[in-house]
């Protein structure tokens, strides 16, 4: 994953020469990929940092003057899938102020998960909540998600656990990972070593979901419980023929 200010996303596409913002490359970073308000019929002319102070102030925090770091997957040769991005925003003097959680599901929903200072235990965001999304046909929409969210330094620890109605936890999800400076020759590295990494995350879910189908474990189609998808961006519209 790549750890990105949002502030630099023009500056690091002039340095580096397989990094691009809004244009093909190795890798690049598309601002229509991420947070768009309203949720639907997204005003296009914003930039990601536009509409990411807008849902910030909507949350009570001014967003303005604060650094915005992004963690998140690029494209690779222009394909991207991202499970989950986060927010970081910092002060003038680097001290963490909030947090957003941008999950997104195989049908290009999105659903966020804002963590204020009430949320912040030291170095860490916390929160349990239900999620009322459909992430998983193998999970209830609402289930609750478990958030620790410990903001990046030299290494990378970041917990998102699932648990039942009754509090008990039955799934495990975990980012961990050391800094690596972004270079050209990184870049290279990274492209050829895990090669279309978000075209294989993509891969990988379904293959896992078809495992789990085989198990006949109990199975929840999309279309089911509508009413449980809240506050959800980009939903999903079937093409009607």
């Amino acid at each position: 994953m790549f750890y990105i200010d949002l502030d630099e996303l023009d500056l690091l596409a002039k340095k580096l020469r397989w990094f691009s913002r809004n244009k093909f490359n190795l890798f690049s970073f598309r601002d229509a990929e991420h947070l768009q308000l309203p949720k639907e019929n997204p005003d296009q002319s914003k930039n990601t940092r536009q509409h990411v102070e807008e849902y910030l102030k909507e949350n009570g925090v001014e967003g303005t003057q604060l650094k915005i770091k992004l963690l998140t997957n690029l494209n690779v040769l222009g394909y991207n899938f991202n499970p989950v991005s986060f927010y970081y925003c910092f002060d003038q003097e680097e001290n963490p102020v909030c947090c957003v959680a941008e999950i997104s599901n195989t049908y290009r929903e999105m659903k966020l998960f804002f963590f204020g200072k009430d949320e912040l235990d030291g170095d860490t965001f916390k929160k349990i909540t239900t999620k009322y999304f459909y992430v998983s046909p193998f999970i209830d929409h609402d289930d609750s998600f478990d958030f620790k969210l410990k903001v990046p330094a030299n290494t990378l620890d970041i917990k998102i656990n699932d648990l039942d109605k009754t509090g008990k936890l039955f799934f495990i999800s975990t980012l961990m990972g050391e800094k690596k400076p972004l270079t050209n020759a990184g870049l290279l590295r990274y492209f050829f070593s895990i090669p279309l990494i978000p075209l294989q995350v993509m891969g990988m879910i379904h293959w896992q979901a078809f495992k789990l189908w085989l198990k006949k474990i109990p199975f929840h189609p999309k279309a089911k419980n509508p009413e449980l998808q809240r506050n959800v961006y980009k939903p999903y519209k079937p093409q009607i023929k």
